[in-house]
């Protein structure tokens, strides 16, 4: 049994989803294990990680649309110390996770034909997110 870790830096430029699948997939081979399960662990508590599509660019917008009006900005939070954005990304993370796995085989992600790997920043402002991947294998 073969393990492996890595850690990625995503740049964002305020709420959006990041794609980042070629970055793992590329990390992926080069580890020399065929088959097991990779591991993405998000160190931060307002932006969060999630497996969606990645042909159609109104998916992503539909989602942020919705994690907008299900969980909005206002001032009925008693957590701001970072502003009116801070306590609904917190939130938002809670909905869609910091962490996520997928299986390996043949050296890759058996993600399906239109899944992609997303950070999910829920803060307004530019921000550089870690997130930790770990695959274990043969």
């Amino acid at each position: 049994m073969q393990q492996d870790q890595h850690r990625f830096t995503i740049h964002t430029a305020g709420q959006a989803l990041y794609e980042f699948t070629d970055e793992v997939a590329r990390w992926l081979d080069g580890t020399g294990i065929d088959t097991g399960l990779v591991t993405l662990f998000c160190r931060h508590t307002s932006a969060s990680l999630l497996i969606n599509e990645n042909a159609a660019p109104a998916v992503q917008r539909d989602l942020l649309r919705w994690l907008s009006q299900t969980v909005p900005e206002g001032p009925h939070y008693e957590h701001d110390s970072e502003g009116p954005d801070d306590m609904p990304a917190h939130i938002r993370t809670m909905l869609t996770g910091a962490s996520l796995s997928a299986p390996v085989a043949g050296g890759r992600m058996l993600l399906g034909t239109w899944q992609g790997l997303y950070l999910a920043e829920h803060r307004r402002a530019p921000h550089s997110r870690e997130i930790v991947a770990h695959v274990i294998g043969d």
